[in-house]
This record gives C-alpha cells, sequence and structure tokens, in this order.
C-alpha cells in the first residue's frame, strides 16, 4: 500500500511519468423500438425493451498530475490486448520517456509475461525495461486512481443505453477530447501518514 502511495507523492517529472491503468467492461444494449422524441411539454420516451449487443472492453490510463488520459475500447481483454495497449503508451503516448511508473491492479493478464506472448523476446525485453510497476495490493484496488477516473466515466458517458461498437468508440472519444482539453485532474487526498493512522490495523503489532 505504501509503495504506491509513495509514488503519489512524487513530483512531476516527464522522464518517469505516473500513469494508472485499469480496465473494465460495458454491454452494449440497442433498442428493440425507436424511441419517441420529446415535444414541448412531453420527455423523451424509450421503450424499456432492449436488445444485448455484446460487450466491450475499456482500457484507460490517466496521468494524475497532468490531467492527461486516454482510453481505448476494444472487443477482449487478454495479455495480448494489455500488452498491444503497453505498446501504444509507451511508443506513441511516451516515446520520449524514460520509464514509465505505472499503477495498476495485479491482474493475471498484467505482468511482462504477457508482453513475452505476445512480441519477440527482443521487443518484450525493450517494452519491460521501460515500465516501472506497482501493483495495488489485494482488496486495496480502491488505491488505483484509474478507479476514479472509470466512475468520471461511467457517470458522464456510459450511463446510457449504447448499442454498438463504433458508437461507444466515438462517444469515449469525445469524452477523452473534452476531458483532455479541460486538464480535469484528481485531487488525491490519502497519503502515507493518513494510512498509517487510518489504516493502523493493517500493520503488524510489535
Amino acid at each position: 500500500m505504501e509503495d504506491v502511495i509513495a509514488i503519489y507523492e512524487l513530483p512531476y517529472d516527464g522522464n518517469y511519468p505516473v500513469v494508472c491503468m485499469d480496465e473494465t467492461c460495458k454491454q452494449l444494449i440497442g433498442e428493440v423500438h425507436e424511441a419517441i422524441a420529446c415535444a414541448p411539454g412531453r420527455p423523451a420516451r424509450v421503450d424499456h425493451e432492449y436488445v444485448r449487443n455484446g460487450v466491450a472492453e475499456v482500457f484507460i490510463a490517466v496521468e494524475p498530475l497532468t490531467g492527461k488520459r486516454h482510453v481505448a475500447v476494444t472487443e477482449h481483454r487478454t495479455g495480448k490486448d494489455w500488452a498491444w495497449w503497453i505498446k501504444g503508451m509507451l511508443d506513441e503516448r511516451y516515446p520520449n520517456a524514460v520509464q514509465i511508473r505505472l499503477v495498476l491492479d495485479n491482474l493475471n493478464t498484467h505482468c511482462p509475461a504477457s508482453l513475452y506472448e505476445t512480441f519477440e523476446p527482443k521487443e518484450a525485453r525493450r517494452l519491460t525495461e521501460r515500465l516501472e510497476i506497482h501493483y495495488t495490493p489485494k482488496h486495496g484496488s480502491w488505491l488505483n486512481m484509474a478507479e476514479i477516473e472509470l466512475s468520471a466515466l461511467s457517470v458522464q458517458c456510459l450511463d446510457r443505453r449504447i448499442p454498438d461498437f463504433e458508437t461507444m468508440q466515438n462517444q469515449i472519444a469525445a469524452w477523452e477530447n473534452d476531458r483532455n482539453n479541460r486538464q480535469s485532474k484528481i485531487n488525491w487526498h490519502f497519503f502515507t501518514n493518513d494510512a498509517r493512522t487510518k489504516l493502523r490495523h493493517l500493520y503488524p503489532k510489535l
């Protein structure tokens, strides 16, 4: 726990940016009957019946100190999907960073082994050397700031029926651009002293 919190207490360093990453899924829901548009004095009417169109996977990364985030929608969330996401982050979004301080939960696909299963050993090693991975503890995924960003995404963008993959991609891209243009940051208030006081029951008694 203190390992992750200590990362959040570091000052900004463009060569070693702190990035929080998480993933979730969203069911694609289509309409059976076309909605009736709103009119003066009458709200829009949507039938309760719907059709399931599959599930989309959402990968999100947020840099807390700069207010930058990136979201991708994929059809799967296998180890290879995570590996390609990491490669895009390192080579496209942070090409000049020496190393990324990456905070994430320890899902079985979130590990260097996924890179080696996806790329040639030389390439996997190159990518691994540019990662400084910090896992949140078991039952402590709330320490990952990306969960806060996912909550904002769910409330502001995904709180409606989205019928297909392309529509979801377009709506999430618009949300991402708006948040990045406003440089919306996460105001984190939980630090090491707070952990040692409020969660002292988790520490060994000497």
